[in-house]
């Protein structure tokens, strides 16, 4: 069955995000990231530059597009459908419906900062994982 975990009070959605996909690709695993577009490709941009001596591989998949065969491989996937991906190791999501496909991913990772509207997304999403009976994981973040 699915991991689920919520990391709430995040003061940095984007910047947590590429800490924590690189920890996740440092030790081995495959991550799909979904979120809408724009934040998606926020997040492309980011992770080409919030460590000035590291590169964190990934690829941008828009909507409707396919993946080149030669970055399929890729660790990190940022798309708008996580069911469609490659990977389905880790799932982490930024955006504030509950993605489609989660359930075939081993383990989902929930980012939520610490605004209200954000929160109350999240709370509709736990319940949604809590009544199909998923055991979830509670992570409070220091600022």
């Amino acid at each position: 069955m699915t991991e689920v975990s919520f990391h709430f009070n995040v003061p940095d959605r984007a910047g947590y995000a590429c800490r924590l996909l690189r920890k996740a690709v440092r030790s081995g695993s495959t991550v799909v990231v979904t979120a809408p577009a724009a934040e998606l490709a926020g997040l492309d941009r980011l992770l080409w530059t919030f460590d000035p001596v590291e590169f964190l591989p990934h690829v941008l998949q828009r909507r409707g597009a396919s993946v080149p065969e030669t970055l399929r491989d890729t660790p990190v996937w940022l798309t708008e459908q996580p069911a469609d991906a490659r990977h389905h190791q880790v799932l982490v999501n930024l955006g504030r419906e509950v993605p489609a496909g989660f359930e075939s991913y081993e383990r989902v990772i929930e980012i939520v900062t610490g605004d209200g509207d954000d929160r109350e997304a999240a709370r509709a999403r736990w319940k949604h994982y809590a009544s199909r009976g998923y055991a979830i994981q509670r992570h409070e973040v220091a600022a």
